[in-house]
C-alpha cells in the first residue's frame, strides 16, 4: 500500500532548546516524501488531568485537540527526556488524558530516546508501560536510542550530524513498512 502517513511528532520536554524538540524538529525536516510530519505543540497548555472533565461538554478544549491530532494520525512518534527516573510530569499529564479517549488504541507508537548514554531508560519504560496500557502498538523495531549533545544543536533548533539524520531515517522506513507504506 502507497500514499501519505501522517506522523505525529510529540516531545516530552517543554524546555526552550530541547535536545528532544530538535531531534523531533530534524526528524520532519528530513521525513521521507510519503510522510506529514506534524510536530504537536500543546504540551504545555494542557491543563492538570481530571477525570471529572475527561469527556462530553466538559473535556477541556486542548484536550479535545489532542486527541482529535492523535485520532488523525497514522503513527505517533515520541521523544521525551527522563526527569527524576521516569517521564516528565507534563508528559505523563499529556497520556492520562489518551486514557478515556480511545485514539491510541492499536495505533502504531514510537519513540527516539536523545539522552546522554546511561540515561533516559526509565522514561522508556514508563512510556511503554503507559502507552501499553492504552492499548498502543508499539512498534519497537522504531524505538531508537540516538544520544544528542546539546553542542550538535544548530541555530535553526535542529540536531547537526549525518549519524543522527541516518538513524532517523531508519526509524521512518521501520514506520512507513509497518504502516505498510513502503
Amino acid at each position: 500500500m502507497s500514499g501519505q502517513a501522517r506522523i505525529l511528532l510529540v516531545s516530552g520536554s517543554t524546555r526552550s532548546g530541547s535536545t528532544n524538540t530538535a531531534a523531533l524538529a530534524t526528524a520532519a525536516e528530513i521525513a521521507p516524501s510519503q510522510v506529514t510530519a506534524v510536530r504537536y505543540d500543546g504540551l504545555a497548555e494542557l491543563p492538570a488531568f481530571n477525570p471529572d472533565h475527561d469527556g462530553g461538554d466538559r473535556l477541556p478544549q486542548s484536550a479535545a485537540r489532542l486527541r482529535r491530532e492523535i485520532a488523525e494520525s497514522d503513527a505517533v512518534l515520541f521523544c521525551t527526556p527522563e526527569y527524576a527516573g521516569t517521564l516528565p510530569g507534563s508528559l505523563k499529564n499529556l497520556l492520562d488524558w489518551t486514557v478515556g479517549g480511545g485514539e491510541f488504541d492499536r495505533k502504531p507508537a514510537a519513540w527516539i530516546n536523545v539522552a546522554a548514554p546511561g540515561r533516559g531508560k526509565g522514561a522508556e519504560d514508563s512510556l511503554m508501560a503507559v502507552l501499553g496500557y492504552v492499548g498502543a502498538d508499539i512498534v519497537e523495531a522504531a524505538c531508537r536510542r540516538i544520544p544528542v549533545d546539546r553542542e550538535a544543536i544548530g541555530p535553526d533548533g535542529t540536531v547537526i550530524g549525518l549519524k543522527f539524520a541516518v538513524e532517523i531515517a531508519e526509524v521512518w522506513d521501520v514506520l512507513l513498512s509497518h504502516l505498510g507504506k513502503l
